[in-house]
């Protein structure tokens, strides 16, 4: 009989921990509460800046990489440059759901939208069933699994983003629409934990906004289709504090350049990388006269706050407390980006579908950034000062630190053949047993 594994959340990671568990030779279900797939990253598009390009390409040689060979078949700009960041790709906003819809369906996985988990059945420690409501309509669907995969983030509901940053922004969460995300290992009776920034206030803001590119100068969006940035000295009087970047999820960014000047990429909108900007101020700098805001639509006075909702886990990223459940994204730590929940996202699938065949569990060798990575993350989050940093392989702390270790590189073969030393090449592109 076929094992199922039932995954709740549908972002970057829930999409790569599906992926992962169909190929390890279980069914999957996915389960996701909006009208489209990937989450925050609808509105993202940033791809191998910095150490990204070292774990994307530790991925793909493992054999978990078609999400990131989907996003640079879907990029605008490749081996860009902008403050900090070196050999960027940007991925259209535009066209990467769909392809990585079609990914999800053409690889035979079960997806449901606009499906928000509310409720769930155990048996001591283990998860038996998921609930879920259809929005709109008067119906529920149940699915019973073997094993589940808690990809369903640390954002929302609106409440959360009044009591801890600046109010509802109206971001592409969609919380007022669709209702907002629920763990099932909280519902289990897994207490989360909370980020902390570095004052000791909870939570971390999402760390950019989208502009229509029309609504800026036609200077502005020439340099930005033609070469994916475009960066706009700010006047001295108009420019935003440092002690603001602090807020950010993205600390990789807390630079004062992002401070001295208006940063925009081309990802199909203009990618303002900044947490919020205040639409009057704005307007003041050339160019931005007529600036509009996409995402979110409150960006003048905020943004979406995120980490308001981690589990406790193993290197495995096996939820402690619950035997047949593990976790991917934010839910499985203060790790920052897109790459990061790719990478969490696919062991969490992968071990999910090994637990249910039968077989012994994995760590990513810690030989490798991404497995370093993850392992270094439970280890801060242990501590107080830890848990009010953020952590990503594209700059602040864990970029610092896999460089310290020599891991970060941008040599291909290197990579691959670090990853053959590791005993890893393929090990998630296999069917488990």
């Amino acid at each position: 009989m076929t094992k199922k594994v039932v995954v709740v959340g549908g972002g970057w990671a829930g999409s790569a921990a599906a992926l992962a568990a169909k190929k390890a030779g279980c069914e999957v279900e996915l389960f996701e509460r909006c009208d489209m797939l990937l989450g925050t990253g609808l509105v993202g598009g940033i791809m191998r800046n910095n150490g990204r390009f070292t774990v994307t390409e530790e991925m793909i040689a493992m054999g978990g990489g078609e999400l990131f060979q989907i996003a640079d078949a879907n990029s605008r700009h490749k081996n860009i440059e902008f403050p900090g960041h070196k050999h960027a790709n940007l991925y259209d906003v535009s066209t990467i759901e769909p392809a990585v819809r079609k990914a999800l369906l053409d690889a035979g996985i079960k997806v449901h939208l606009k499906a928000r988990v509310k409720d769930i059945t155990t048996d001591g420690e283990k998860i038996t069933k998921v609930i879920a409501d259809i929005f709109h309509e008067e119906q529920t669907i149940e699915a019973d699994g073997d094993a589940f995969v808690d990809v369903s983030g640390t954002a929302g509901p609106q409440g959360n983003c009044t009591k801890y940053g600046n109010g509802c922004a109206m971001c592409v969460y969609r919380c007022p629409t669709f209702g907002p995300r629920m763990s099932i290992a909280a519902k289990a009776g897994i207490k989360e934990m909370m980020g902390e920034k570095a004052d000791g206030s909870l939570g971390a803001m999402s760390g950019s906004c989208k502009l229509h590119k029309e609504s800026l100068s036609p200077e502005i969006r020439e340099r930005l289709e033609t070469t994916g940035v475009c960066i706009i000295p700010v006047p001295a009087n108009l420019q935003k504090s440092l002690s603001s970047l602090g807020q950010k999820a993205c600390q990789q960014y807390a630079l004062k350049e992002f401070a001295e000047n208006i940063i925009l990429l081309d990802t199909g909108h203009a990618k303002l990388m900044t947490a919020y900007y205040p639409l009057d101020i704005l307007r003041q700098i050339p160019g931005c006269e007529n600036a509009r805001f996409e995402d979110p639509y409150a960006g003048g006075i905020g943004n979406s706050m995120r980490y308001l909702g981690m589990l406790p886990r193993d290197n495995t990223l096996k939820v402690e407390g619950l035997e047949n459940v593990f976790c991917g994204g934010e839910k499985a730590g203060l790790l920052v980006g897109h790459t990061e929940a790719i990478i969490t996202g696919t062991l969490a699938g992968h071990n999910a579908a090994r637990y249910v065949l039968g077989q012994k569990t994995i760590e990513i060798p810690r030989s490798l950034a991404c497995g370093e990575g993850i392992a270094h993350v439970k280890e801060k989050m242990q501590t107080d000062e830890g848990r009010t940093k953020k952590y990503t392989f594209s700059g602040s702390v864990l970029f610092e630190h896999v460089k310290s270790k020599n891991m970060y590189t941008t040599d291909i073969e290197k990579i691959k053949q670090n990853v053959q030393t590791a005993n890893m090449t393929d090990i998630f592109a296999k069917p488990v047993g």
